[in-house]
Parts: C-alpha cells; structure tokens; sequence
C-alpha cells in the first residue's frame, strides 16, 4: 500500500520534510513515526496508518511535501507496493494532449476540495496516473461515455491548474481580496549576489506577518517603564531562586505586571470574532513569549499565567526558549495565547513597533534597560534604569484613550512591583 502525507490540522496542508526515520526493508507497526515535519512553525510527527514491511520510501530530507504525497510504500499491508510516482515524465506525455486555445475551465469540476465526492469511471491506467499526479478524479469532469475520465481529460485538468498558476504567478492574492506585485528581479545584473532558498517555517512567517499588518489597523503606543525597583528586588532574591534551581531574570516581574494591566483593562485579553460580529473576551491569560531562534521567530505559550508563582513562571521560562530554539515545541504549545510579549533587552535597541499576532489584538514590545538621568517629583536628577516599551493595538477594538490608560496601569505594575510576589 502506498502511504501518503494525511492532513494533520486545520490549514497544515503541507510541509518540509526534516528527518525521514525508516528505511526500505524496516518492519514498522501502527502508528509508529515514520518522518517529521516541519509545519506550523513546529516540528510534527508523521505515524504509519498501517504495519508492514517498508518497500520504498519516497521523500527525503529537504523534500516540500503536500497532503497525498506518497511518502513511502508498505508490503503484508493488505496490498502490494506500488512503484513510485513519475509525475514528471507522465505530464510530460499527457502534455502534448493539451490545446492551447482552450481558455475554459470546464474540465475543473467546482466545490470545496477538502470535499471527496463520487468517483467516476475510469480505465485502470487513467487511474495510475491520476494516482501518481496525485489528483483526484472527481475533481475532473470526464468526457467519455457516461462521463468516464480518458487521460485526455487528465491532461486538460492539468493545464487548467498550470494556467491559473501562470495568471496569478505575477502578483500575490493577499486578504481581503487585495493583490500586489511579486519581486521577480535579477539583481546580479548590479553587482554579485548570493541566494538562499526561503524555509517552510519562514515561508509561514511571511505570509503571517503580512496578513497580520494589512488587515489589522496598527496603532503602537510608547513609554517607558523605571525598572529600578523590579531591580533591586531580582538582585535581593536571585540567590534564593538560583537554590531552587532557576534563574530570575527580568521577564518574570513584566509577566506578573502585565497579568495584573490585562486583569484590569480586559478588551487587551480578547479576541473580535469577525465573522459573528462580537468580541470575545477571555477570562483566562496565556501569554506568548516570541523567542529569536536560528530559522525564524517562534511563539510558544505559557498558559495560566495569572495562576502562577514568580518561581513557577521562572522555571517555565527556563524551559520553553532553549526548547524553541531547539525546534523542540510542539504546533500545540504555540496556540491559544491572548496576548504576546516581544522582548529584545537581551539584544539591544530602544522602541520598536512590533506587529500583533492574529488573533490576538495587541502586543507588548521591550527594548533594553539603561541608566538615564530621570528628574525625581521631589526635583531631583538621579540615575534610574528605564525600559523602554511599547504596545501595538488593534484600532478596531482598542480605542486610544483605553490604549494609554492601560500603558499608564502596566508601568505603575512594573515601577511599584511587591516584594510579597517575589518572596519563596
């Protein structure tokens, strides 16, 4: 039996191969990891649907892969093996079939895709190659007796499907129904170059990224936050959390401070279900952390934040930015935040206007920490260590007297910080 890419989540249709971990001639069993995945910004796991003996296996490592691509072959699996697909060589003789006036799209039977409908008739050979060119037949309108699909019929459906590529190959179909052109430029022509093939993951960031910023109206508020306290207080306890195993640093303290700003202004824990028209407001506090990692930024989520010690929320953090940057998370761990933080003190820079992560409706940036000269109420010039921060929102449901309120609320939580949170 041929086993093929099954679809593992809502909108993961597809994905790079990262480690294939079977062999031809392994016996495997039901439900054992035969490859994994990168997809949805994690690694996946993909399990046989079956047992048996491994014939072929198909794909390999860097190998871009869609939902029916046959991964590998099974024999003692109720059938035999199948040789692998030759698509590329079958198109090419089912190509000359094709007639270059024919600008319909008749032979493309409509409907939603994720759909299996009625398998029409076919001859044996038809069936192969549809089967190795991975479409399905009920997808093709058939124009022989009976509405039988003949590989003419193939070959058409084929060219439908290159030349809708070819028209929307010059600009990209962005949300909302809005289009751009594409960057189709040989900058060699102006000096040497160098190129790198894009990434699945970044491949998803990018077209995330972009969704994000056209369809949601951006406002970003600025501030900046006296850190001094927070500090005097991380460098007091620090011995004590070091005995117990984990390391405080300063985002403990901001989670904590920006638990308490989100309990108190809570449209900044929501979400706007656009199509019911109505605005969801969370009664618990996941926080996404956004973490730097070598192939592109992740986001896992740490859940239940407001019911979390200081010591707690340290020891998680420990865990998840080592386990990021080791593509170690899971699709799991990445959903369901109500709001991300984007920290950058540990690089450098000041303000930053970071971009909010859908669905979420607003996001909070850090910069670094520095001494400045700051004019106390009591008229003094004293050095204090000032963080600077921002917080993007989205307009339509954060107006922006509600966005400075907030801002004034997470920096009075961060400057008048309680050593009671922080004590073991």
């Amino acid at each position: 039996m041929d086993v093929r890419f099954p679809k593992i989540g809502d909108g993961a249709e597809g994905g790079k191969v990262v480690s294939v971990l079977v062999k031809a001639g392994d016996t495997i069993t039901t439900g054992q990891t035969i490859l994994e995945l990168e997809s949805e910004k994690a690694i996946a796991p993909i399990p046989s649907p079956s047992a048996g003996t491994v014939a072929s296996v198909i794909v390999k490592e860097g190998d871009t892969i869609a939902v029916g691509t046959i991964l590998l072959t099974l024999e003692g699996s109720g059938s035999p093996p199948s040789a692998p697909p030759k698509s590329k060589s079958i198109t090419k003789k089912i190509a000359p079939l094709v007639t270059k006036d024919d600008e319909s799209e008749s032979d493309i039977v409509t409907g939603d895709e994720s759909e299996e409908g009625p398998t029409p008739a076919a001859s044996p050979y038809v069936r192969k190659v549809a089967r190795d060119l991975g479409i399905r037949l009920s997808r093709v309108r058939g124009s022989g007796s009976g509405g039988r699909v003949q590989l003419e019929d193939l070959a058409r459906y084929v060219s439908k499907l290159e030349a809708k590529v070819a028209r929307a190959g010059r600009y990209a179909e962005g949300p909302q129904g809005l289009s751009f052109p594409l960057v189709n430029q040989d900058f060699g022509l102006y000096g040497p170059v160098t190129s790198e093939p894009l990434t699945a993951l970044r491949k998803i960031i990018s077209s995330r990224m972009l969704e994000n910023k056209v369809t949601l109206p951006h406002v970003t508020q600025f501030d900046e936050a006296d850190m001094s306290v927070i500090e005097t207080l991380r460098i007091r306890h620090k011995a004590a959390y070091e005995a117990a195993g984990v390391k405080l640093t300063p985002t403990p303290f901001i989670i904590k401070a920006l638990v308490g700003a989100l309990q108190k202004h809570p449209k900044f824990n929501s979400s706007l279900n656009e199509v019911a028209e109505v605005l969801v407001l969370k009664q618990y506090f996941h926080i996404g952390i956004a973490v730097d990692t070598d192939a592109g930024l992740l986001v896992p989520v740490l859940k239940d934040a407001d019911k979390k010690s200081l010591l707690e929320i340290s020891r998680e953090l420990a865990l998840i930015a080592p386990r990021a940057r080791d593509r170690k998370v899971g699709a799991e761990e990445m959903k369901g935040g109500t709001f991300t933080i984007s920290n950058q003190g540990a690089i450098g820079g000041s303000h930053f206007t970071p971009i909010i992560n859908k669905p979420e409706v607003a996001i909070l940036g850090l910069g670094k920490s520095r001494l400045k000269p700051i004019v106390t109420t009591e008229g003094r010039i004293e050095a204090r260590l000032m963080m600077p921060l921002t917080i993007s929102y989205d307009h339509r449901v954060i107006d922006g007297g509600a966005a400075a309120r907030f801002t004034v609320d997470l920096v009075k939580a961060i400057e008048g910080f309680e050593e009671a949170e922080v004590k073991l």
